[in-house]
């Protein structure tokens, strides 16, 4: 390796432990001492060496399905993870290998890693990039994820690299008593980095309860365990992602009402804080709009190389973006739909803005709506990640809970009280069923 391509990944290493405040030493360690390079052999080092999430493969219609992932976002789960010298990993969503690389210096050759892709052919150079840069140790099987890896099992700790709406009875069940499980979970089109261990006292088929959680943002997980969430490829470089199974979508009549004149619609909301994100305001919003709209959805826009400014864009005024990418929350219903819009003001800086814009025959009641929750969102003192929890009830005869009131009508005043809080979000999920609430 040269010293220019060393010095890079040195720059990369101590930007991303700096910014997002990475307290592991070894994960620190492992990515000053990983090459990400070599795991991305058709980009330029340049494109490697930065805190950005990077396409790998798409599908016909021009979605991404797989990436390299940011490697701030790596970081902060490896640490949720709590890895250590001699643990047994098991990886879902194979990628690049880069991840399972990091994973494996921090375990060591007393540890065992083994990784899990759906995709032969991702599977195939995970295998030869971990081989070329020294972690040849690494087990990566072609499989559905969904059914972990009985064969290397028990796990001390469980990750998965893809969004998921679920957790696997496999996963659950390959984890030693004492495990760790991370995954992105979608919270209807919301994900969380959720730490997950057996909540107290740890029984068979128990529940598992949430120890840490982060925002992030990743690819659907393929195959069986491929969640109710959907992408509507609305134009070239605009995806329109909708959380649960909803009537098909005419995507050219939405697309063509996003491209008419915008109804704005001011919402008094401005939001700052030292350190605050753009991001963790959206996170936030992103919950509300979970919890209390059945409408919500999310758009989301690749941009041109080369396209700068919002010249041209679809989504000119969304508060989250990056080179080459924009993303925003909305309501949607039939052909009309409203966005969350940002702006920086000029007499509190670093603030934002937020407004609500509206698009297609419904614009002007779409655009009140979101409106009205953003300000609702607000007058709660904007909740996001402080203070929340998700508890999971795996579906066992073992563990059956009582249905909340607020989200069960055949409830009755007989039922023993619910683990979680009246107001919890409940999903539903064939394996699991989640409680999202704030303390």
């Amino acid at each position: 390796m040269t010293d220019e391509l060393a010095r890079m990944r040195e720059r990369l290493a101590t930007r991303v432990v700096a910014s997002h405040r990475i307290g592991s030493e070894r994960v620190a360690a492992a990515l000053h001492a990983v090459p990400r390079h070599l795991f991305l052999p058709g980009q330029r080092p340049e494109a490697a060496y930065r805190d950005d999430a990077i396409v790998t493969k798409r599908d016909e219609a021009g979605q991404p399905i797989s990436s390299s992932s940011q490697p701030a976002i790596m970081a902060i789960m490896l640490v949720q993870l709590g890895l250590a010298p001699g643990h047994r990993v098991l990886e879902i969503g194979a990628g690049t290998g880069y991840n399972a690389a990091l994973i494996s210096h921090i375990v060591g050759p007393s540890g065992q890693v083994t990784s899990v892709d759906i995709d032969p052919e991702l599977v195939q150079t995970a295998r030869e990039h971990l081989a070329r840069a020294g972690f040849g140790a690494v087990t990566v099987t072609c499989a559905d994820g969904a059914g972990g890896d009985p064969g290397h099992a028990p796990y001390d700790r469980i990750i998965a690299t893809v969004g998921v709406s679920d957790l696997a009875p496999a996963w659950l069940a390959q984890a030693v008593p004492q495990g760790r499980i991370v995954v992105p979970l979608d919270v209807r089109g919301i994900q969380l980095s959720v730490a997950f261990e057996r909540a107290a006292p740890p029984v068979p088929d128990g529940p598992w309860t949430s120890r840490s959680l982060a925002p992030c943002g990743f690819m659907r997980m393929r195959g069986s365990l491929a969640g109710p969430e959907r992408v509507v490829l609305l134009a070239p470089g605009l995806f329109l992602l909708l959380p649960d199974a909803t009537p098909e979508v005419n995507a050219d009549g939405v697309a063509g009402s996003l491209a008419g004149s915008p109804v704005p619609c001011p919402t008094g909301v401005r939001v700052t804080a030292p350190g605050l994100r753009p991001a963790q305001v959206i996170w936030g919003l992103g919950l509300w709009l979970a919890a209390h709209e059945p409408r919500s959805c999310r758009l989301n826009e690749e941009r041109p190389p080369g396209r700068r400014g919002g010249s041209g864009s679809r989504l000119a005024g969304a508060p989250l973006r990056g080179p080459g990418w924009r993303s925003t929350l909305g309501l949607m219903d039939d052909d009309s739909l409203a966005i969350v819009t940002s702006a920086t003001t000029a007499d509190r800086p670093g603030a934002l803005a937020l407004g609500a814009a509206g698009f297609g025959p419904r614009a002007a009641e779409l655009a009140a709506d979101l409106a009205a929750h953003i300000q609702a969102w607000g007058e709660a003192d904007r909740p996001g990640i402080a203070g929340l929890h998700v508890d999971a009830y795996p579906r066992s005869p073992a563990w059956s809970p009582a249905w909340s009131p607020a989200s069960s009508p055949a409830s009755s005043p007989g039922d023993p009280p619910a683990p979680w809080p009246g107001d919890a979000l409940i999903m539903e999920r064939p394996g699991t069923r989640f409680a999202v609430y704030h303390d």
